[in-house]
């Protein structure tokens, strides 16, 4: 190999940033902007004064501990093998919480000054912070949508993994096994010909009866959607479940997880899983 296929090689991959990057990007540049506000909103009312106010605000040391995880970020890698999950689970959980409490803190902060001081004072404040009132709210909604719970990778269906909210199943057609996370949490590796697919009531019969197989349901993309049930549909949205048979074991169709098929990505994913597993199972048999 010579010098100049090193160098193209090399340029190439510092090209392509690793997965994860830019999630860990993002949560920091918001960590950077808060910390900079907190630092300039301290310089204009006196540091030895806010120090004494903090020290009796239980919400500034709810957001002192979000800023020192937002730039730390303590466990984070970024890597292929985690490529939409670079934080680890306690840290998504923690920043959940804490940007979901400072939040609601600063949405009722703004909307009882806007109560009581009037909407003319309120654009006034909104001014003369030159719309922090807002951006602060705003970034940690942010935040909240960066940890919102989701699978740990996209649906593959020729690599066999799946994503079924924030659930992920891999199968590995060799070994016949499959490994199924909850976000960035190991459920467990399983004998994929002891998983099935249980649909909704509604939904299974109108697959049966179409006299497609399920293999050729997820490749058509045929939508099938239970009947509207409930007030304004609100209960209308279909959930399957993953069940694991396995008597040898003493599990007899224990639920590995129970899934809401939000859209119809999901439902197309549940369709493909669906056939994979069966073909497993036929391959098995």
């Amino acid at each position: 190999m010579n010098r100049s296929d090193v160098l193209a090689r090399t340029k190439q991959s510092s090209a392509s940033p690793a997965p994860g990057a830019g999630t860990v990007f993002a949560l920091r540049a918001i960590g950077l902007v808060l910390d900079a506000r907190w630092l300039f909103s301290m310089s204009q009312m006196g540091y030895l004064y806010s120090m004494r106010a903090m020290t009796s605000s239980p919400w500034a040391c709810v957001t002192l501990v979000l800023l020192f995880l937002l730039l730390f970020l303590p466990g984070a890698r970024e890597g292929a093998e985690r490529p939409r999950h670079p934080l680890p689970q306690w840290l998504r959980q923690a920043l959940r919480l804490l940007a979901l409490l400072s939040f609601l803190f600063a949405v009722w902060s703004v909307g009882f000054f806007t109560w009581t001081a009037g909407w003319k004072d309120a654009v006034h404040a909104l001014a003369e912070t030159n719309g922090w009132l807002l951006v602060a709210p705003a970034l940690y909604a942010v935040v909240l949508w960066i940890c919102r719970p989701r699978a740990l990778w996209r649906t593959n269906i020729a690599a066999r993994r799946f994503a079924i909210g924030r659930y992920a199943i891999s199968i590995d057609t060799t070994t016949r096994t499959a490994v199924v996370w909850a976000e960035s949490r190991k459920l467990g590796q399983y004998d994929a010909r002891e998983l099935s697919v249980k649909w909704p009531e509604g939904m299974g019969e109108a697959i049966d009866s179409s006299g497609l197989d399920s293999a050729a349901a997820g490749v058509a993309g045929i939508a099938v959607v239970p009947r509207q049930r409930g007030l304004f549909g609100w209960k209308a949205r279909p959930k399957m479940v993953l069940l694991w048979d396995s008597p040898a074991a003493g599990h007899n169709r224990k639920t590995v997880f129970r899934a809401t098929l939000a859209s119809e990505g999901d439902r197309k994913t549940a369709r493909a899983l669906d056939a994979s597993l069966r073909q497993s199972s036929s391959i098995g048999a």
